[in-house]
Parts: structure tokens; sequence; C-alpha cells
């Protein structure tokens, strides 16, 4: 699957980070049969050649009273894409930004605290896009699937 590129011990020690980032080398180790400094060792390769990119805490936005959590497809002439991703990348509401197939597209996604911050990214950034050619969004009302990072 996407972790053939890895050998079996590596694979192992993925998959238990994915289940549970915060799983000391010394509980690695015992699972997969190596040290402690062994395990530290390997994932810091991982580390080393970006394969784990980081470690984060998750919070679910539709747990906290209030937030609203939203998409934007977004269409822009080609010679404002660039300009336009750097406006997106500076707000602290936007949480993704995705260059996908289409015509210059973009997805984003925002999480704002309540309707009037989100009217406000709207109106303040959304709506003042360099080149933008069609926009549309989408609340989203909640989670039904949500996997993170690699799919196992």
């Amino acid at each position: 699957m996407f972790l053939d590129g890895l050998d079996d011990l590596d694979q192992k020690i993925v998959r238990l980070l994915i289940q549970n980032a915060r799983m000391s080398y010394s509980e690695i180790g015992q699972q997969v049969g190596l040290s402690r400094v062994a395990v530290k060792n390997r994932v810091e390769i991982l580390e080393q050649k970006g394969i784990i990119e980081e470690y984060t805490t998750i919070i679910n936005p539709q747990k906290i009273s209030g937030a609203v959590s939203c998409y934007f497809e977004i269409e822009l002439a080609s010679e404002t894409l660039t300009q336009a991703i750097e406006l997106l990348r500076q707000n602290d509401i936007i949480t993704q930004i995705y260059r996908v197939t289409g015509q210059n597209k973009l997805h984003v996604h925002a999480v704002a605290s309540s309707n009037e911050e989100l009217e406000a990214l709207i109106k303040d950034t959304i709506d003042r896009l360099p080149g933008v050619r069609s926009c549309t969004s989408s609340t989203i009302l909640y989670r039904i699937k949500d996997i993170k990072g690699l799919r196992l």
C-alpha cells in the first residue's frame, strides 16, 4: 500500500505512531522488537527524510461552541494565482489551501469562531482576491469520516 517504500520495521513504527503519536520509544520498541535507542534512531531518520512531518494536536472545531467550518472552491485567473495564494496563506482563519485539478482552482478550508467572523473572511479576504473567476462555498454541518494524514 502507501508504506511499500519502507521496510517492515519502519512500517510497523509508522503505523503505531499514526495510532498514537505520543507512544514512547520504549513502548514502540516492545511492540516491534527493538531497543528504545534503535526506535529513536529510526524515527529520527523518518523525520529527516520528511516521511514523518510533524506531531500535532487536532482540535475538532464542531465541539467548540460557535465555530464554523467551511470549504471554498475558488477559480482564479492564472496571472493572479500566486498573489491570491499568498493572501490566503496570511489569513489565520484559513487552515488549509490545496491546489486542485481544473483551471487554476484552489480548495480552501477555513474555521471561523462565529458566523460573523466567517462573513468578515468572505467580505474582507475572499471577495477581494485578485482575479477571481468563480467561488463557491459549503459550510460543514458535521464530520462523518475524517482521516488525518496517511490512510493505511
